[in-house]
């Protein structure tokens, strides 16, 4: 016994969306069918500028957050701590590892 599979043509059925914005001021993104007599239905460009999305892809770029948010790398190197210290410990700390000079050892 043999079977044909006939691939059948998809039909591609596309939504209609529109931008409306209802009595409170609010705005949505909704299905041209659904949308109600109390809101009106109002251009993409003033849906971006009403909800703020114009203004946050213009403003960052790439749709993040913030420039740099996120995990940070794990540096190999540890990080630099400073400290406050006097011309004479610092001309000592310099003269101590110019030497290597073992502070361990001097304070046994």
């Amino acid at each position: 016994m043999k079977f044909t599979v006939e691939k059948l043509p998809q039909v591609k059925v596309e939504i209609e969306y529109v931008y409306v914005k209802d009595s409170e001021g609010y705005v949505f993104k909704k299905r041209e069918t659904e949308v109600t007599p109390d809101e009106k239905i109002i251009s993409e460009k003033d849906y971006m500028k009403t909800s703020g999305l114009a203004a946050y892809k213009k403003e960052f770029g790439h749709g993040g957050a913030r420039e740099n948010a996120g995990r940070k790398q794990k540096f190999s190197s540890p990080l630099k701590f400073q400290i406050r210290v006097t011309q004479e410990e610092k001309d000592f700390i310099t003269y101590a590892r110019k030497h290597h000079i073992s502070y361990t050892a001097m304070m046994k």
